[in-house]
This record gives structure tokens, C-alpha cells and sequence, in this order.
């Protein structure tokens, strides 16, 4: 009898046992919301808008820094510089900006991005006339030091139509190229498929992918802000349009290709990684 009567004790205990377990799932998965909301939240703080200009400018400034200063680089020391290395930099240029910085602005470092995570439903309309404009700053600052210090021109570092082709091939490009990476960062941040840091090497990933083959047409720009730099430093806005008609384009077309394949955005996934959630962290186990 004392024996049943261990059993059924060691029953019970075990039923409590599970009946914990089952409302510290809950409790974890609470955490873990909680702490994404007070992101968002963070995110929406008027106080914390400073930090995030300073973030898109400072993040834009280093990524053109990069992907002009290739092709002023490559002017000043012919042979040097290969195309290959100058079209890769700048893709790890940004997943090194995406990892160090992506939770403080969600780093768009591009109009057409800022754009599309809008049109997405996924980051506030008012919050993309202050990010454009600090992205086309921090490009033109950072082709103003490149001129500065290489003595060269900036249009070496600028985007335009190659040689024996139209402004409208080259158009058609940037449409192509922009819409894979707007695709490319719609989709790692969307709550259907949130890859979470990772999204870093699949944005970075991308662009050098994408400057390997379709930089010889139209340079491969996919960012107004990164062709607005070098034109305005260097005073030539020859063929400007494509760059941003282009992009623009293909944004627009990566969202309505972003509907058909998750439907609408604005869940709490997407607009965390738009606002500066790179993924969302575990939460921590409670102490007994």
C-alpha cells in the first residue's frame, strides 16, 4: 500500500510537474512578444528619430564610400582594381552595415528600399521623407571626402549607361536588378519567412551577385541615393532618371511580387526588421 501510495504521490508530482511545464511555454512565447513590441515601440519613440537619421546617413555614407570610391580608385590606379573586386565590396559593404547597425534603423541605405517596406505596410510613410533625405546626404558626403582625398572625379564612381546601349536598356536593368533585391530583402524579413540575421549574407549576397553580371550595362546602382551622390559631387546628372525611374520601378514590382507570394505585410516580423529588429531574440529561461 505505502508503495501505491508512492506512486500516486509520484503521480501528482509529475502532473504539477507538467502542468508548470505547460504554462512556462506560454509564459516564454509572452517574453518573447513583449520584447518585440517594446522594439517597436522603442522604434516608434520620437526621441530615438535623431539616432535613426543618424544611422541611415552614417550607414549610406559608408556603403557609397565603397561602391564609388571603386571606380574612382580603380581612375587613380589603373590595373589595381579589378571590376570583380568593385562591384563585390560594396555587397559586403552592406552586410557588414546590416550586421553592426541594422537594429538601430533597419538599414535601408537606399530611397527605393525605404520606399517599398512603405508601400509594404511594414515602416511608417512619414518616417520616408526624413530617411531620403539623410541617404542622399551621407551619399554626396562621402563622394565629396572620396574627390577630396583621390583627386579624382566622382563621376568615375557614378552609374550611367555603357557605351552602345540606351538609357532604356539600361532602365530596364536597374528594374530587373532592384526588383531581385527588393524581393530578396522583402522576403527575409517578412514574418512568413524570417531568416533573421542571415537575411545580412542573403542582401550582401545579392548585390555582389548582382554586380558580377549586370554591371557592365548600367553599373549595377539599384539605390538612387548611391548614383545622386557621385552626380551631385561631380555636377553631371547625365541619364539621372534611369537611376531612379529604374529602381523605383522595380521596387514597386517587388512589393506586388511579395503580395502574391506571403499576401499582405505589416505583421510584427516584417515591420521589426523595417524598423530595426534584425530577428527576434529568445527569450531568457527563468531562475527557479
Amino acid at each position: 500500500m505505502a508503495e501505491n501510495q508512492g506512486k500516486r504521490v509520484t503521480g501528482r508530482g509529475s502532473a504539477q510537474q507538467d502542468q508548470t511545464g505547460r504554462h512556462f511555454i506560454p509564459s516564454k512565447l509572452g517574453t518573447v512578444e513583449q520584447s518585440v513590441l517594446q522594439r517597436i515601440e522603442d522604434f516608434n519613440d520620437p526621441r530615438q528619430e535623431w539616432r535613426r537619421l543618424f544611422s541611415e546617413l552614417y550607414g549610406t555614407f559608408l556603403l557609397v564610400i565603397v561602391a564609388a570610391g571603386g571606380g574612382m580608385m580603380s581612375q587613380a590606379f589603373p590595373g589595381v582594381i579589378s571590376r570583380t573586386a568593385a562591384v563585390v565590396a560594396p555587397g559586403l559593404m552592406v552586410m557588414a552595415i546590416i550586421l553592426f547597425m541594422g537594429k538601430v534603423s533597419g538599414a535601408h541605405l537606399n530611397p527605393a528600399v525605404s520606399i517599398a517596406f512603405a508601400l509594404r505596410g511594414d515602416f511608417p510613410w512619414r518616417r520616408v521623407p526624413g530617411y531620403i533625405v539623410v541617404q542622399l546626404i551621407g551619399a554626396t558626403l562621402a563622394c565629396l571626402l572620396l574627390q577630396a582625398v583621390i583627386g579624382v572625379s566622382a563621376t568615375f564612381g557614378s552609374n550611367y549607361p555603357a557605351a552602345n546601349y540606351s538609357a532604356s536598356a539600361a532602365f530596364w536593368m536597374e528594374a530587373l536588378l532592384t526588383m531581385v533585391l527588393v524581393s530578396v530583402i522583402l522576403g527575409t524579413a517578412s514574418g512568413a519567412q524570417n531568416i533573421g540575421i542571415l537575411g545580412a549574407f542573403g542582401v550582401g549576397g545579392y548585390i555582389a551577385l548582382a554586380g558580377l553580371w549586370g554591371s557592365p550595362i548600367s553599373g549595377t546602382s539599384m539605390n538612387p541615393a548611391r548614383t545622386f551622390g557621385p552626380d551631385l559631387a561631380s555636377g553631371n546628372f547625365s541619364d539621372y532618371w534611369v537611376y531612379v525611374a529604374g529602381p523605383l520601378v522595380g521596387a514597386a514590382a517587388a512589393v506586388g511580387l511579395a503580395f502574391i507570394l506571403r499576401g499582405p505585410g505589416g505583421g510584427m516580423s516584417g515591420s521589426g526588421a523595417a524598423q530595426g529588429a534584425l530577428f527576434t531574440e529568445a527569450a531568457e529561461e527563468e531562475k527557479p
